[in-house]
């Protein structure tokens, strides 16, 4: 597809008075001695939507950067952005055709939540850990593997919940033993260098886990039935413009858009867990014990939290988040022992994106990724080239990310001793 000379001059107005915006918004709000920590990423999100026009008087009056003066600029230069695509290509399903870019974007928030919610996993416990794991894709594929071998090898006819239930429990079972055997040293002097070791053993998990599932299980792809199957209904009536029409695999909304029976059960699935996740570390003593140790490791200890207990129980509990998406998506995709590589690649994008720590960041996040892969794939003609970019959106994002705004969306700068903040 060539694009004309009006969308490379647009985008190339946008790109420089994004940078222009970025650098002179950070150097006002420094000169004036004020809060950087927005201002580049706001500067650029306003130079590149309105150029000099927002630009200058942002510059000159440095007002507080609130969440709305973040926001509006960032979806205006979107707008920006779209409107001069639907000059390039008027023929685009991403601008001539409403129904597809509704199914787009419901897909696109479906497979975003999904990603939200295994990027939990992973902040869960960096914030009270402070270590990234890197065998978070391992328990992933774990998660699934156990739940296909259960329904369809080992116990054919289990109930799927059942078989989710104890896949769940074998990773946080593993992940339980694992950070008591070789994470549990870093916090007790044993290790000198505690963050390269926290790399290297989890690195060295994520092969062994690999591995060991490849020479067991075999390499060959595997793939779960559909859990549930949509009940077939048809509402209110044939001749309504607003229908509901549901099959065994997909669900139609108003004859437009179409849901993936597998990704929409692991949706409402994520959602309830998420739900029941917020619930325990807000309303329960052990959840609020994780959010004391995660904002002063030291201060918790004083208050008579065992911050090792803690320590464990978070990095089983982010294992067992991570098996869970995986137990829901094994009836989705086709599974093979080295498919968590690019779902935990995801989930450091989201990690950063989302703001270090922060659990409802790593949930908006992955929405924001979600909808932003399904807006990319959806608006290139060849579906080949497509499939195959999917990986780069989200470098796309998270290099921006870290050029802009190296906290995150919902992030912050951490105190001594601290890693995160739910």
């Amino acid at each position: 597809m060539e694009f004309p000379h009006i969308f490379w001059g647009v985008f190339g107005w946008m790109i420089f008075w994004a940078v222009t915006g970025s650098i002179a918004t950070r150097y006002f709000y420094l000169r004036r001695d004020l809060d950087t920590s927005n201002a580049p990423f706001v500067g650029a999100m306003l130079g590149a939507s309105t150029g000099p026009i927002g630009l200058v008087p942002l510059c000159l009056n440095t007002p507080e950067l609130t969440t709305r003066l973040m926001v509006m600029p960032a979806l205006a230069s979107v707008g920006v952005l779209m409107i001069a695509f639907g000059f390039a290509d008027p023929e685009n399903f991403c601008v001539a055709n409403g129904s597809f870019v509704a199914s787009q974007i419901v897909n696109g928030l479906i497979i975003g939540i999904i990603y939200g919610f295994m990027a939990l996993g992973l902040t869960l416990i960096f914030s009270i850990l402070g270590v990234v794991s890197f065998a978070h894709g391992e328990f992933y594929m774990i998660g699934g593997m156990i739940t296909y071998f259960l329904t369809k090898v080992w116990l054919p006819g289990i109930n799927p919940i059942l078989a989710i239930s104890l896949a769940c429990l074998a990773a946080f079972a593993i992940g339980a033993a694992f950070e008591r055997m070789f994470l549990t040293p870093m916090y007790e002097g044993k290790v000198d260098r505690p963050v390269e070791y926290g790399i290297l053993v989890t690195f060295g998990l994520a092969f062994t886990i690999q591995y060991f599932v490849q020479a067991t299980a075999g390499a060959n792809p595997l793939k779960a039935s559909r859990y549930f199957d949509f009940p077939r209904i048809r509402l209110p009536s044939s001749a309504d413009p607003w229908l509901i029409k549901t099959s065994r695999g997909n669900m139609e909304l108003f004859e437009t858009i179409s849901i993936s029976n597998p990704r929409f059960t692991a949706a409402v699935m994520c959602i309830i867990v998420f739900g029941a996740l917020m619930f325990f570390l807000h309303r329960t003593w052990t959840g609020k014990a994780l959010r004391a140790v995660s904002q002063d490791r030291e201060a918790a200890a004083i208050a008579g939290i065992n911050p090792d207990r803690m320590n464990m129980l978070a990095f089983a509990l982010g294992g067992m988040i991570a098996a869970l998406a995986g137990a829901m998506l094994v009836q989705a995709f086709s599974w093979l022992p080295q498919v968590g590589a690019i779902p935990a690649m995801r989930s450091f994008v989201i990690l950063v994106l989302g703001g270090l720590g922060s659990i409802p960041g790593a949930f908006v996040g992955g929405v924001i990724v979600g909808l932003f892969e399904a807006a990319g794939t959806g608006c290139l003609p060849d579906p080949q080239k497509a499939a195959s970019y999917i990986p780069a959106y989200g470098m796309i994002i998270l290099t921006l990310t870290l050029l802009l705004r190296p906290t995150g969306l919902f992030g912050r700068r951490f105190a001594t001793g601290a890693h995160g903040k739910f």
